[in-house]
């Protein structure tokens, strides 16, 4: 295990070092704590052993970022007899222990092992997260939570059953994921995946894209088309968004499920169909079918297996390994360096309420890799959408936040006369915040020095 020494005099460090690489311990020494913390924020500690009083970043300084960083990393701090009800505050805000100068090397050896201890723990936890991602996660799925791994467990269930499929859930959720990921993990897995959206196809040409049409059947139909269907043999055809299909082309959708044939328009020939059907839906269709808009029976045929897919709002214990699965992928994408995230900035994104769910997310992320100078994603790096919305002016026009917001930094900027630091401390953000503001409105600090 390694563990990682700071002080800043040598002498304490070279002892340290050698007590613990005695005790079986791969020890790395900095003599401060501006150091340490790069090290630590490279993902390479788990454990820290830090003196107290320090030039420059003390050790108070260097737990507190670390715990903003990475909450799980175990900090253990030095102090002498003086400063004890430092070292006692100090665990309030998330040190493991402290030791009090001179110590024994036996009282020293006694923390170390029982914070290593819980660094085996940590370290195994998250092993056993990762492999329940690795081992139930589908297609891009990512989720740990009760909710994510009962679907998944739904998916290995019937994935090789050649049963129609209804999966709900709100827009973002991930729908089309879990029907792809039904089709790629099942015995259908080498044939074609055709994804048919019903919602934005005109209804003058449901019935042609589903089903196909022979050449001359209708103006335009310069050739015959192989219609949706047909263009899955042997896969499976998605049909998302099925509630908004018309009404009266569900009765030809509903024969051809329960007979599984189906006739290409100004066709006389019937075509046998080996497909499977998945449908999803982000509306109430009980509803519709109070209302008379969704037959009673076609819903029967496309309810023989139902997946619900819960919003994100619901399972936040998936959001840091989402972001964290996003933040890798447009790392790669973007030819960006490895990026990781701090506690704070973790913690930020669970509180949000995520409209939008999953995909929602993911432009979250996206939008904060493009952005981001550094390799540490904090919380005001994050760039959650603006809401805009109608308010009234004195004048009486009309104005949204975003308008506001503009106005607010310009104004900021002319009482400091374009020093952004001084405009940043006036509106209360941070100095990289209002760099990033003056950007998207497209202002110009100089413009304001006069």
């Amino acid at each position: 295990m390694k563990i990682l020494v700071v002080d800043d005099e040598i002498a304490q460090r070279n002892i340290l070092r050698d007590i613990l690489e005695d005790s079986g311990f791969e020890v790395e020494t900095v003599g401060s704590g501006e150091e340490a913390l790069e090290l630590i924020i490279l993902g390479s500690f788990l454990l820290v052993l830090t003196d107290l009083k320090m030039p420059g970043m003390d050790g108070i300084d260097l737990l507190q970022k670390t715990m903003k960083f990475d909450p799980d990393i175990q900090v253990i701090l030095m102090t002498a007899f003086g400063t004890i009800p430092s070292a006692v505050n100090a665990i309030r805000s998330g040190a493991y222990d402290y030791l009090t100068k001179p110590f024994k090397k036996e009282d020293l050896l006694r923390v170390i092992n029982r914070a290593a201890d819980k660094v085996r723990l940590i370290e195994e936890n998250r092993y056993l997260k990762d492999q329940t991602i690795h081992r139930f996660g589908y297609q891009n799925l990512i989720g740990a939570s009760p909710v994510m791994l009962e679907v998944f467990r739904m998916i290995n269930r019937i994935k090789d059953v050649d049963a129609t499929v209804l999966i709900t859930g709100e827009s973002g959720t991930g729908k089309e994921l879990v029907a792809r990921a039904i089709h790629f993990s099942g015995v259908r897995r080498n044939g074609p995946f055709v994804v048919v959206n019903c919602g934005a196809i005109p209804e003058t040409l449901i019935e042609s894209e589903l089903y196909g049409h022979e050449k001359g059947s209708f103006t335009g139909a310069a050739r015959r088309y192989l219609g949706k269907f047909e263009q899955a043999h042997k896969g499976t055809i998605f049909l998302d968004e099925i509630g908004a299909m018309p009404l009266h082309l569900q009765t030809r959708l509903l024969r051809v499920l329960q007979d599984k044939k189906i006739n290409r328009i100004g066709g006389q020939d019937t075509v046998d169909l080996d497909v499977r059907i998945i449908a999803a839906t982000n509306e109430d269709l009980a509803k519709k079918i109070q209302s008379g808009e969704f037959r009673l029976d076609l819903f029967h045929r496309l309810d023989l297996f139902s997946i619900p897919i819960p919003p994100l709002r619901e399972r936040p214990g998936d959001i840091s390994p989402l972001a964290r699965h996003f933040a890798a992928e447009f790392a790669r994408r973007y030819g960006r360096k490895r990026i990781s995230f701090s506690g704070t900035a973790l913690r930020e994104l669970e509180k949000y309420h995520y409209p939008g769910n999953v995909r929602e997310l993911e432009n979250i992320i996206e939008k904060t890799v493009l952005l981001l100078d550094t390799t540490v994603i904090e919380a005001e790096d994050l760039q959650f959408p603006e809401v805009v919305g109608p308010k009234v002016t004195e004048s009486g026009e009309g104005t949204s936040l975003t308008g506001m917001e503009k106005q607010m930094i310009a104004r900021a900027l002319r009482d400091s006369r374009g020093s952004v630091k001084e405009a940043a401390r006036a509106l209360g953000i941070t100095y990289k915040t209002m760099q990033y503001r003056i950007k998207k409105y497209g202002l110009n600090k100089n413009d304001f020095k006069n």
